[in-house]
């Protein structure tokens, strides 16, 4: 899955706009390198970028992305501030190529989320994610694609959707009638 809706890209570049907090985070550089990182991806989902350049670019993050998390865990609030530790969220949930890096970085972020040290809507996305390339139930219902008829369809079922909404909202996200309206309106 290649394509990033314009509402998604919009979203990371509201959030990196913000800045990182009410705290200054304990290492700035690392956080205006996750930025940086952060703006190439982007920019190569965006424009029509070649395979090989797309193909660069994730290797190359997804490499300091290991770096990163080898040196620090993760890279959370108090580390990088909002706007750095939602660039490693994004970079992690990129980084398609490497199953074994996201389910590591899943991990860490995890453990950030139970010390306020990360957003948990961050982590519902990356909890499906990972689900998908393991070929399992979504928990969220976060990932979706269209079909060759143009009509959106989650990549995996979602696990017990009767009740995905509470899921949703115990993490911060919009019921699953709104999200799916954004991404339709968005396309």
């Amino acid at each position: 899955m290649r394509a990033l809706p314009a509402w998604l890209l919009a979203a990371f570049m509201l959030v990196a706009a913000c800045g990182g907090g009410d705290d200054p985070p304990a290492n700035p550089k690392l956080r205006a390198e996750l930025l940086q990182m952060l703006k190439v991806d982007q920019e190569v989902r965006t424009l029509e970028a070649s395979e090989a350049d797309w193909d660069r670019v994730e290797k190359a993050n997804t490499d300091r992305m290991r770096q990163i998390l080898d040196a620090h865990g993760w890279p959370g609030y108090a580390l990088v501030g909002k706007d750095g530790a939602h660039a490693a969220w994004a970079l992690i949930q990129h980084a398609d190529l490497d199953l074994d890096l996201q389910r590591r970085g899943l991990e860490l972020m995890r453990q950030a989320v139970e010390k306020d040290d990360a957003d948990p809507s961050d982590l519902a996305f990356l909890v499906d994610r990972v689900r998908v390339a393991e070929k399992k139930p979504q928990v969220y219902g976060t990932q979706w694609e269209t079909d060759q008829q143009g009509r959106w369809r989650p990549r995996t079922p979602i696990e017990n959707e009767a009740q995905v909404d509470e899921r949703r909202a115990d993490v911060g996200l919009k019921p699953l009638k709104e999200y799916l309206e954004e991404l339709k309106s968005a396309k």
